[in-house]
């Protein structure tokens, strides 16, 4: 076991960990930061997408070794003064979440997109969204409120 000092959505968080332990499973059972969901647990499904030092990875098979001295963004970072992130409220108003599983990992992806790029094309939003799996909205309905936030002032 060690201790870790973690840097997740500005925070500092102490916790104590097996260096072969995932991101994931330290966020959620350790931290008890759930937003990221565990899908696959084999990296296929993006279900867990954060972003470290701004970019998406999949934090069920990146090791909490690996995160030392870096910066972890979470869905629950995105929500600024406790309003929802504009992708947040256009994803719930245009209907782009059913079941929600696979939300976080989606919103995640779409906000390291628009932090590159606040105007992508279509294509560029599947593109960014590709390693997300959704089973239940069929990504229209996520495609256009991703395409919604993006007309959005992007914090």
């Amino acid at each position: 076991m060690e201790h870790y000092s973690l840097k997740i959505n500005g925070n500092v968080y102490e916790t104590d960990a097996e260096p072969f332990e995932s991101l994931l499973d330290v966020l959620r059972e350790k931290l008890r930061l759930t937003g990221s969901k565990k899908g696959c647990d084999e990296g296929e499904c993006g279900s867990c997408t954060v972003l470290l030092d701004g970019k998406p990875v999949l934090s069920c098979i990146l090791l909490v070794s690996d995160v030392r001295e870096k910066e972890v963004l979470t869905i629950e970072g995105l929500p600024q003064g406790g309003e929802p992130h504009p992708i947040q409220v256009e994803m719930t108003e245009r209907g782009g979440i059913q079941c929600g599983y696979c939300t976080p990992g989606i919103i995640m992806s779409a906000y390291a997109l628009l932090q590159e790029n606040p105007r992508p094309s279509e294509d560029e939003i599947r593109f960014a969204i590709a390693g997300n799996i959704c089973r239940c909205t069929g990504y229209s309905k996520i495609v256009e409120a991703l395409q919604a936030a993006a007309g959005t002032p992007i914090r």
